[in-house]
C-alpha cells in the first residue's frame, strides 16, 4: 500500500508542476484574413481559459515580416508554435478543434470528478 501512495503523491506532484508551467507560443498568420483572425480569437480564447496568467502570445503576421516565415519554417498558416514548455509542437489550422489544440499544446483539463 505504501508503493501505491507513492505512485499516488508523485503524480498529484507532477500534475501540480504541471499547473504551474509558463506556455510561450508563437502563432504566425497572413494579415485579416477571415482564417487567421479565427486563428487568433480561438488561440485567445483557449488561453485565457486554460492558461490564465501563465502564457505568452507572440502574433507574427507573415506579410509584415516575410523573411521569419522561411527563419522559423513556418510552411502553412496559421501556424501554432508551442516551444515551452518542452516538446516544441506545431498546430496548423484555425485551431478550432478545441481537443486537438489541448492535446497538441498538452493540457489536461480537469474534470468535474477531480475538482
Amino acid at each position: 500500500m505504501d508503493q501505491m501512495q507513492h505512485a499516488i503523491d508523485e503524480i498529484e506532484q507532477a500534475a501540480a508542476q504541471q499547473q504551474h508551467l509558463r506556455y510561450k507560443l508563437r502563432l504566425y498568420v497572413t494579415g485579416a484574413t477571415p482564417k487567421s483572425s479565427r486563428a487568433i480569437a480561438n488561440i485567445k480564447a483557449i488561453c485565457e481559459e486554460y492558461l490564465p496568467a501563465r502564457y505568452d502570445l507572440e502574433v507574427i503576421d507573415l506579410y509584415q515580416r516575410p523573411t521569419i516565415a522561411r527563419e522559423e519554417d513556418v510552411l502553412a498558416v496559421p501556424t501554432l508554435v508551442k516551444s515551452l514548455p518542452l516538446p516544441l509542437m506545431r498546430l496548423i489550422g484555425d485551431l478550432s478543434d478545441l481537443e486537438h489544440v489541448l492535446a497538441g499544446l498538452d493540457i489536461h483539463p480537469v474534470t468535474r470528478e477531480e475538482e
